[in-house]
């Protein structure tokens, strides 16, 4: 039950009603018998300063930010995580109180999100290799700096706007760690099957094949996909994508984005409430929420 103890965390972005993120979170808190709420926050573009400033004014403990508001709430926090800094961008914020006043720090756990899959996944991180990311927004930010700061790749980013892709390349070059290695290139189909001939990972870091456009698909129909590639598609919902279709009509390896969704939303869970996060029920809650929505498609 809901009371004055209750602690209340949630999202802000525009919109918010097809998130999974309140079923991930109040699983989370049921499972540690955590007296938390998680709501979604509907803000209007133009609004989101007024809006973290109204989180610790209402008594909120933080906040997940997703599109189109991460970088806008970013200028609204007071201190920020080197990663957030870094990405130009927050997807947590931090609610601080005391006795010299409230403060809001800004963090971006989508880095925390891409490491852990890929770790799950048994992607070898130190091995010299190449990878492709298609997409020049803020998730293609948060692969190339993972893979920057984290591994040994190769990273070819692919993006129609090749002005975004050179954009986002000059702005994280300096950060490339050991033999991490960073180019841009326009994306058409010639060029992403070029690419991926003697690549070991793509990276689906844009929106095409999102739900309610499902048939979408980065890669040409007509196109046989290399079986020794790993496809990453960030997309969840569809959970099987039509890119990873292919992937797996081709003997290709699939990965989808669930689990991504579901370690930044562990990270943030830590930063707020200091408990580890119990992954588990949060993925249980995430496929449940999928499946409902499917159901209601129908």
């Amino acid at each position: 039950m809901v009371s004055s103890r209750t602690q209340i965390v949630g999202l802000i972005g525009w919109p918010v009603e097809h998130s999974l993120s309140p079923a991930m979170h109040n699983a989370a808190f049921e499972r540690l018998s955590l007296d938390w709420l998680y709501v979604p926050l509907p803000v209007r573009p133009g609004s989101v300063q007024d809006a973290v400033r109204g989180l610790g004014a209402l008594g909120l403990r933080g906040a997940n930010v997703t599109v189109p508001h991460k970088q806008t709430a970013m200028r609204s926090a007071d201190t920020l995580s080197s990663a957030a800094q870094a990405l130009g961008a927050v997807n947590t914020l931090v609610i601080e109180y005391s006795p010299h006043g409230i403060r809001v720090h800004g963090h971006n756990t989508d880095i925390d999100g891409v490491l852990a899959t890929l770790r799950r996944e048994n992607i070898e991180l130190s091995r010299r290799q190449r990878a492709i990311v298609v997409g020049a927004g803020g998730a293609a930010r948060a692969i190339v700096y993972a893979l920057l700061t984290e591994s040994e790749f190769e990273i070819t980013l692919l993006n129609r706007t090749l002005d975004r892709a050179v954009g986002l390349v000059t702005d994280l070059s300096d950060i490339c760690t050991g033999a991490a290695r960073l180019s841009a290139a326009p994306l058409t189909p010639e060029s992403l099957i070029s690419a991926t001939q003697d690549a070991e990972l793509l990276i689906n870091a844009t929106a095409v094949g999102m739900w309610p456009h499902a048939d979408g698909s980065i890669w040409p129909e007509a196109a046989a996909m290399p079986t020794h590639l790993t496809i990453f598609d960030l997309v969840y919902n569809p959970l099987e994508t039509r890119l990873l279709q292919q992937a797996r009509q081709s003997g290709a390896r699939a990965i989808d984005g669930l689990n991504m969704l579901i370690m930044q939303g562990a990270r943030s869970f830590e930063l707020w409430t200091g408990e580890p996060a119990p992954v588990d029920a949060m993925r249980s809650a995430c496929a449940g929420a999928l499946e409902r929505m499917k159901g209601e498609e129908r």
